[in-house]
């Protein structure tokens, strides 16, 4: 039985306003100062109502920084990133639940201790191999003497070479493997009841049909959260992209192009162009969990069976 304490829900009203307003402002001051113009937003204290340039703001950003194929290239790669996160996840639980096979768990757990290695820790081996993504192979051959035999049988000197650089393979591909995924979706598969398997067994569904015709829809609520969470994931990389592609007029994304919007120490100080540029950059990514709030939330707190 769950006791009524109106001094307690008013206290957890008051902590609830408190985190809004906290975050809400920060947004409310983006938004005043985009609507400025370059002597008002420069002005001291920042006017606390908006003004009357939003739109002219956001007409010049998006004519100076090139939005329109920035913006595309941000959508196509948040949008690969998500989906191959999740497809991988999935199948990588599976593989880890449903078979019996005996390093499972110790591949598991090679997978959880990623958790405590994030991008910025791996970024110099990663770019290494984005660079040449068959050098690894090659020096495999080497070592084990493969590539000297087939020398001497072919007279060709073996040289792999897969250059990822400038390229959405290379803005995505090192970005798609996720340990959390992979977590949340073994700890889902393990609430399935054996049951359901054996039935599926007996109506002679295979190892894929089971993955794809019962795992996969009962999945779909898990697969909405994740694929949430991990598209606002690479929508905010910046590091990454910034050093995986130096054609940054076809590969650069939004947010390395919101970095050129930013004034430096010695040019005019358009903060009210920066953050018109920050509002249109952020549209996408909230669109997103708007149109994803109840699937998200039903993936994180409710369970389906």
């Amino acid at each position: 039985m769950i006791e009524r304490t109106p001094f307690l829900d008013l206290v957890t009203q008051a902590v609830l306003v408190l985190g809004l307003v906290i975050a809400l402002v920060p947004l409310w001051l983006v938004v005043v100062a985009a609507s400025l113009d370059l002597q008002a937003v420069n002005t001291s204290p920042l006017p606390l109502l908006p003004g009357s340039h939003l739109l002219e703001n956001m007409a010049s950003v998006w004519q100076r920084g090139d939005l329109g194929w920035k913006l595309f290239n941000s959508l196509l790669v948040a949008t690969l990133v998500a989906g191959g996160k999740v497809f991988i996840a999935a199948l990588t639980a599976f593989a880890i639940v449903f078979f019996r096979w005996p390093l499972r768990m110790l591949a598991f757990w090679a997978i959880f201790v990623t958790l405590m290695l994030p991008l910025e820790v791996r970024i110099v081996p990663t770019y290494a191999v984005a660079a040449n993504a068959l050098g690894p192979l090659q020096t495999i051959l080497e070592v084990t003497g493969l590539a000297r035999l087939w020398q001497l049988l072919t007279g060709v000197e073996l040289a792999l070479e897969w250059n990822l650089l400038n390229s959405y393979t290379g803005l995505v591909l090192p970005l798609v493997a996720t340990a959390t995924g992979t977590f949340l979706y073994r700890q889902y598969f393990m609430t399935i009841p054996d049951e359901l398997v054996e039935a599926a067994r007996m109506d002679g569904a295979g190892p894929l049909r089971f993955f794809r015709d019962i795992l996969l829809p009962l999945s779909r609520t898990n697969m909405a959260a994740l694929g949430t969470i991990m598209f606002l994931y690479a929508w905010n990389q910046y590091l990454w992209p910034l050093l995986v592609t130096t054609d940054r007029a076809n590969y650069g994304t939004a947010v390395m192009q919101l970095r050129q919007l930013i004034p430096s120490m010695f040019s005019e100080p358009e903060w009210n162009i920066a953050m018109a540029g920050t509002l249109i950059i952020m549209l996408p990514p909230l669109l997103v969990v708007m149109l994803m709030q109840r699937w998200f939330v039903r993936g994180l707190v409710a369970t389906e069976k």
